[in-house]
């Protein structure tokens, strides 16, 4: 079930991160490194973890015009990632434009797109985006979006996987983060879901950071967890 479980190395302490890596580095699948890691420490953590043989998820939302991400995502692409992510927000042309500069160097790599951050609820949606409508509703029309223009799956919470896989497959990836099991902070998530939930409403991959990361012991939160979700 490892292969389910995407470990967020969110941190900007060298200690911190070198600590989290050492203790998990012979127990996980993949790693998700998003801006905090990338933009203190550089491409090298990429290619830590590749030494290891654990995939990566290189978490940096790229949103701009289609010219520039898809450069960036080119350039990306070289660095051996295995999974890419882009705003869905920024529409088809532009996703098009991310997949094309991807896979042109990660012909099995995944790109994919967040449809709405999961520290967004129904207020914060409509009231302060001024996006009219359910989450739900809003989650499957950026889904629909998405495969339209090609890439492999979406970002979004564990509540709306079930809906999106009915409408546009089971082979069209899921990736959850705002994964919390029974017990933990919330944080600044949202819309969260036990590791468990998530399992059973059918997403592919599980991002679990500070459950995991900022427990007593990381390797054991993490064994603990895989544990739980053995079906």
């Amino acid at each position: 079930m490892k292969d389910h479980i995407i470990v967020a190395f969110d941190t900007q302490d060298k200690k911190q991160f070198d600590f989290l890596f050492n203790d998990l580095k012979n127990d996980i699948g993949h790693a998700k490194i998003g801006m905090e890691a990338f933009y203190t420490f550089g491409i090298d953590v990429i290619e830590r973890f590749k030494k290891e043989n654990i995939k990566v998820f290189l978490d940096l939302k790229l949103h701009d015009i289609p010219s520039t991400v898809e450069k960036a995502s080119r350039t990306l692409s070289t660095l051996g990632v295995d999974i890419l992510n882009v705003h869905a927000a920024g529409g088809v042309d532009m996703m098009k434009a991310a997949a094309l500069g991807f896979k042109e160097n990660q012909t099995n790599g995944k790109m994919i797109a967040v449809t709405q951050l999961t520290s967004t609820n129904q207020d914060i949606m409509n009231n302060e985006l001024k996006i009219p409508g359910l989450v739900e509703q809003q989650v499957e029309h950026m889904a629909t979006l998405t495969k339209s223009a090609g890439l492999d799956g979406i970002v979004s919470s564990a509540g709306e996987v079930k809906k999106v896989k009915a409408r546009l497959g089971l082979d069209f990836i899921c990736v959850t983060p705002g994964i919390r099991p029974k017990g933990s902070d919330q944080g600044d998530q949202k819309r969260i879901y036990t590791p468990m939930e998530a399992i059973t409403s059918g997403a592919d991959y599980l991002v679990i950071g500070r459950p995991i990361t900022q427990a007593p012991s990381p390797k054991e939160a993490y064994l603990k967890i895989l544990e739980d979700i053995k079906l």
